[in-house]
């Protein structure tokens, strides 16, 4: 495993979220570890989301503190060069 991935990131998503279902089947083509953290129906898990990004959207990513929020495979593929992958 590489430096780049060697911290796992966190992957805040909700059911039924089209954005969500794309950046988990990308992450997942390319074998990029993660752990998905379902917030719907979770009020701990939503309240964390939204103290890590200040907003309510899913997809939202913690990489180590590094906080993508409100994301499409746009805004993740320059995320993900700037960690080494993609």
């Amino acid at each position: 495993m590489s430096d780049a991935v060697s911290v796992r990131p966190v992957l805040y998503v909700k059911i039924g979220c089209g954005w969500c279902e794309e950046v988990m089947e990308y992450l997942d083509a390319r074998q990029i570890p993660y752990r998905k953290v379902v917030v719907s129906g979770n009020p701990a898990a939503f309240k964390e989301m939204v103290e890590l990004s200040g907003q309510t959207k899913a997809p939202t990513m913690d990489w180590d503190g590094d906080i993508l929020a409100d994301f499409g495979l746009e805004e993740l593929m320059p995320f993900l060069r700037q960690k080494g992958l993609a």
